[in-house]
Protein backbone atom coordinates (compact mmCIF):
# COMPACT_ATOMS: atom_id res chain seq x y z
CA UNK A 1 0.00 0.00 0.00
CA UNK A 2 3.06 2.24 0.16
CA UNK A 3 2.87 2.91 -3.57
CA UNK A 4 -0.69 4.23 -3.13
CA UNK A 5 0.52 6.61 -0.49
CA UNK A 6 3.29 7.76 -2.83
CA UNK A 7 0.89 8.28 -5.74
CA UNK A 8 -1.89 9.96 -3.79
CA UNK A 9 0.16 11.45 -1.00
CA UNK A 10 0.02 14.96 -2.49
CA UNK A 11 -3.64 14.68 -3.47
CA UNK A 12 -5.65 17.69 -2.30
CA UNK A 13 -9.37 18.33 -2.78
CA UNK A 14 -10.10 22.04 -2.72
CA UNK A 15 -13.85 21.45 -2.64
CA UNK A 16 -13.61 21.78 1.12
CA UNK A 17 -13.32 25.53 0.58
CA UNK A 18 -17.09 25.43 0.16
CA UNK A 19 -19.49 23.58 2.38
CA UNK A 20 -22.23 21.40 0.93
CA UNK A 21 -24.69 24.07 2.04
CA UNK A 22 -22.77 26.79 0.17
CA UNK A 23 -22.77 24.78 -3.04
CA UNK A 24 -26.44 23.84 -2.73
CA UNK A 25 -27.64 27.35 -1.91
CA UNK A 26 -25.54 28.91 -4.68
CA UNK A 27 -26.62 26.56 -7.47
CA UNK A 28 -30.25 26.18 -6.40
CA UNK A 29 -30.54 29.93 -5.85
CA UNK A 30 -29.14 30.61 -9.33
CA UNK A 31 -31.58 28.09 -10.79
CA UNK A 32 -34.64 29.58 -9.10
CA UNK A 33 -33.77 33.18 -9.91
CA UNK A 34 -32.90 32.50 -13.56
CA UNK A 35 -36.11 30.46 -13.83
CA UNK A 36 -37.89 33.68 -12.83
CA UNK A 37 -35.94 35.46 -15.57
CA UNK A 38 -37.16 32.86 -18.07
CA UNK A 39 -40.75 33.31 -16.89
CA UNK A 40 -40.53 37.09 -17.30
CA UNK A 41 -39.07 36.61 -20.78
CA UNK A 42 -41.92 34.29 -21.79
CA UNK A 43 -44.58 36.66 -20.43
CA UNK A 44 -43.16 39.76 -22.11
CA UNK A 45 -42.08 38.20 -25.40
CA UNK A 46 -43.91 39.38 -28.49
CA UNK A 47 -43.88 38.11 -32.04
CA UNK A 48 -43.30 34.63 -33.41
CA UNK A 49 -39.58 34.19 -32.71
CA UNK A 50 -40.00 32.68 -29.23
CA UNK A 51 -37.49 29.90 -28.55
CA UNK A 52 -37.92 27.45 -25.68
CA UNK A 53 -34.29 26.43 -26.15
CA UNK A 54 -33.15 30.02 -25.59
CA UNK A 55 -35.06 30.29 -22.30
CA UNK A 56 -33.69 26.98 -21.07
CA UNK A 57 -30.21 28.21 -21.99
CA UNK A 58 -30.74 31.31 -19.83
CA UNK A 59 -31.47 29.11 -16.82
CA UNK A 60 -28.54 26.80 -17.56
CA UNK A 61 -26.24 29.79 -18.06
CA UNK A 62 -27.08 31.22 -14.64
CA UNK A 63 -26.31 27.92 -12.90
CA UNK A 64 -23.09 27.36 -14.84
CA UNK A 65 -21.84 30.91 -14.20
CA UNK A 66 -22.52 30.41 -10.48
CA UNK A 67 -20.40 27.24 -10.59
CA UNK A 68 -17.63 29.05 -12.47
CA UNK A 69 -17.55 31.82 -9.87
CA UNK A 70 -17.20 29.21 -7.12
CA UNK A 71 -14.30 27.63 -9.00
CA UNK A 72 -12.55 30.94 -9.59
CA UNK A 73 -13.07 32.33 -6.09
CA UNK A 74 -10.39 34.92 -5.41
CA UNK A 75 -7.63 33.06 -7.26
CA UNK A 76 -6.33 35.30 -10.08
CA UNK A 77 -4.37 32.52 -11.79
CA UNK A 78 -7.44 30.31 -11.82
CA UNK A 79 -9.49 33.15 -13.30
CA UNK A 80 -7.04 33.68 -16.18
CA UNK A 81 -6.88 29.94 -16.92
CA UNK A 82 -10.68 29.80 -17.13
CA UNK A 83 -10.74 32.79 -19.48
CA UNK A 84 -8.31 30.97 -21.76
CA UNK A 85 -10.34 27.77 -21.64
CA UNK A 86 -13.64 29.53 -22.36
CA UNK A 87 -12.18 31.60 -25.21
CA UNK A 88 -12.28 28.55 -27.48
CA UNK A 89 -16.09 28.55 -27.38
CA UNK A 90 -17.70 29.93 -30.53
CA UNK A 91 -21.36 30.92 -30.78
CA UNK A 92 -22.90 30.28 -34.20
CA UNK A 93 -26.47 31.48 -33.60
CA UNK A 94 -27.21 35.17 -34.03
CA UNK A 95 -29.35 36.86 -31.39
CA UNK A 96 -32.78 37.43 -32.96
CA UNK A 97 -33.82 40.40 -30.84
CA UNK A 98 -31.72 43.05 -29.14
CA UNK A 99 -33.65 42.63 -25.87
CA UNK A 100 -32.45 39.02 -25.72
CA UNK A 101 -28.94 40.31 -25.03
CA UNK A 102 -30.24 42.05 -21.90
CA UNK A 103 -31.71 38.79 -20.61
CA UNK A 104 -28.39 37.03 -21.23
CA UNK A 105 -26.50 39.58 -19.11
CA UNK A 106 -29.25 39.40 -16.49
CA UNK A 107 -28.85 35.63 -16.16
CA UNK A 108 -25.06 35.96 -16.06
CA UNK A 109 -25.23 38.61 -13.30
CA UNK A 110 -27.46 36.32 -11.21
CA UNK A 111 -24.99 33.46 -11.61
CA UNK A 112 -22.07 35.70 -10.64
CA UNK A 113 -23.89 36.99 -7.55
CA UNK A 114 -24.96 33.52 -6.38
CA UNK A 115 -21.51 32.06 -7.04
CA UNK A 116 -19.89 34.73 -4.87
CA UNK A 117 -22.48 34.42 -2.04
CA UNK A 118 -24.25 37.72 -2.72
CA UNK A 119 -27.59 35.96 -2.28
CA UNK A 120 -29.60 38.94 -1.05
CA UNK A 121 -28.22 41.14 -3.83
CA UNK A 122 -29.13 38.52 -6.43
CA UNK A 123 -32.68 38.07 -5.11
CA UNK A 124 -33.49 41.77 -4.67
CA UNK A 125 -31.94 42.78 -8.00
CA UNK A 126 -33.80 40.00 -9.83
CA UNK A 127 -37.16 41.07 -8.41
CA UNK A 128 -36.56 44.76 -9.15
CA UNK A 129 -35.35 44.14 -12.70
CA UNK A 130 -38.32 41.82 -13.30
CA UNK A 131 -40.68 44.57 -12.16
CA UNK A 132 -39.00 47.06 -14.50
CA UNK A 133 -39.36 44.69 -17.47
CA UNK A 134 -43.00 43.93 -16.64
CA UNK A 135 -43.88 47.61 -16.22
CA UNK A 136 -42.25 48.52 -19.54
CA UNK A 137 -44.14 45.71 -21.24
CA UNK A 138 -47.46 46.48 -19.54
CA UNK A 139 -47.45 50.17 -20.43
CA UNK A 140 -45.68 49.70 -23.77
CA UNK A 141 -42.97 52.25 -23.00
CA UNK A 142 -41.02 53.94 -25.80
CA UNK A 143 -43.30 52.66 -28.55
CA UNK A 144 -43.67 55.04 -31.47
CA UNK A 145 -47.30 56.10 -32.02
CA UNK A 146 -47.21 55.35 -35.73
CA UNK A 147 -45.40 52.13 -36.61
CA UNK A 148 -43.65 51.44 -39.88
CA UNK A 149 -45.06 48.75 -42.16
CA UNK A 150 -43.71 46.91 -45.15
CA UNK A 151 -45.65 47.08 -48.43
CA UNK A 152 -44.74 44.41 -50.98
CA UNK A 153 -46.22 44.58 -54.46
CA UNK A 154 -45.61 43.24 -57.96
CA UNK A 155 -45.82 45.14 -61.23
CA UNK A 156 -45.21 44.18 -64.88
CA UNK A 157 -41.60 44.38 -66.00
CA UNK A 158 -42.20 47.40 -68.26
CA UNK A 159 -44.31 49.23 -65.64
CA UNK A 160 -43.13 52.77 -64.84
CA UNK A 161 -43.36 52.71 -61.06
CA UNK A 162 -41.28 55.79 -60.12
CA UNK A 163 -44.30 58.07 -59.63
CA UNK A 164 -47.18 55.71 -60.37
CA UNK A 165 -48.27 55.42 -56.72
CA UNK A 166 -47.66 59.01 -55.59
CA UNK A 167 -51.36 59.92 -55.40
CA UNK A 168 -52.20 56.77 -53.45
CA UNK A 169 -49.38 57.33 -50.97
CA UNK A 170 -50.37 60.97 -50.44
CA UNK A 171 -53.94 59.87 -49.73
CA UNK A 172 -53.23 57.01 -47.31
CA UNK A 173 -49.71 57.43 -45.85
CA UNK A 174 -47.56 59.90 -43.98
CA UNK A 175 -44.35 58.36 -45.28
CA UNK A 176 -43.56 56.02 -48.16
CA UNK A 177 -40.01 55.07 -49.16
CA UNK A 178 -38.91 52.58 -51.80
CA UNK A 179 -36.41 50.29 -50.06
CA UNK A 180 -36.14 47.31 -52.39
CA UNK A 181 -36.52 46.20 -56.03
CA UNK A 182 -36.36 42.61 -57.18
CA UNK A 183 -37.05 40.65 -60.37
CA UNK A 184 -39.44 37.69 -59.96
CA UNK A 185 -41.01 34.99 -62.12
CA UNK A 186 -37.98 34.75 -64.41
CA UNK A 187 -38.01 38.48 -65.07
CA UNK A 188 -41.66 38.72 -66.07
CA UNK A 189 -42.54 40.82 -62.99
CA UNK A 190 -40.81 43.35 -60.78
CA UNK A 191 -41.34 43.21 -57.03
CA UNK A 192 -41.23 46.49 -55.11
CA UNK A 193 -40.70 46.89 -51.39
CA UNK A 194 -41.87 50.08 -49.64
CA UNK A 195 -41.53 51.21 -46.04
CA UNK A 196 -44.72 53.10 -45.20
CA UNK A 197 -46.53 54.74 -42.30
CA UNK A 198 -50.31 54.77 -42.62
CA UNK A 199 -52.16 57.96 -41.76
CA UNK A 200 -54.24 57.92 -38.61
CA UNK A 201 -57.60 56.41 -39.49
CA UNK A 202 -56.48 55.27 -42.94
CA UNK A 203 -57.66 51.82 -44.03
CA UNK A 204 -55.02 49.30 -45.07
CA UNK A 205 -57.59 47.50 -47.22
CA UNK A 206 -58.37 50.70 -49.13
CA UNK A 207 -54.64 51.23 -49.69
CA UNK A 208 -54.18 47.71 -51.07
CA UNK A 209 -57.29 48.00 -53.24
CA UNK A 210 -56.11 51.30 -54.75
CA UNK A 211 -52.69 49.87 -55.56
CA UNK A 212 -54.19 46.76 -57.18
CA UNK A 213 -56.28 48.97 -59.45
CA UNK A 214 -53.04 50.51 -60.74
CA UNK A 215 -51.09 47.24 -61.07
CA UNK A 216 -53.81 45.17 -62.72
CA UNK A 217 -54.73 43.11 -59.63
CA UNK A 218 -51.24 41.68 -59.22
CA UNK A 219 -50.09 40.46 -55.82
CA UNK A 220 -49.95 43.11 -53.06
CA UNK A 221 -49.11 42.45 -49.41
CA UNK A 222 -48.72 44.51 -46.25
CA UNK A 223 -46.62 43.27 -43.33
CA UNK A 224 -47.40 44.81 -39.95
CA UNK A 225 -45.35 44.45 -36.79
CA UNK A 226 -42.33 43.26 -38.76
CA UNK A 227 -40.03 44.90 -36.17
CA UNK A 228 -41.24 42.35 -33.60
CA UNK A 229 -41.00 39.25 -35.73
CA UNK A 230 -38.35 37.40 -37.70
CA UNK A 231 -38.86 37.73 -41.42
Amino acid sequence: MDWLAQVFGDFEDLTGTFSILDITVGLVGAFLLTALVGLVYRITHRGVSYSQSYVQTLVLMGVVVALIMMIVGSNIARAFSLVGALSIIRFRNAVKETRDVGFIFWAMAIGMACGTKFYTLAAVATVLIALVVLVMDRFDWFRTPNTTQILRLQVPQDFSYEHAFDDVFVRYTDEADLIGIDSVRSGLLTELLYSIKLKTGASAQDLLRSIQELTGNLKVGLTTGYDRTSL
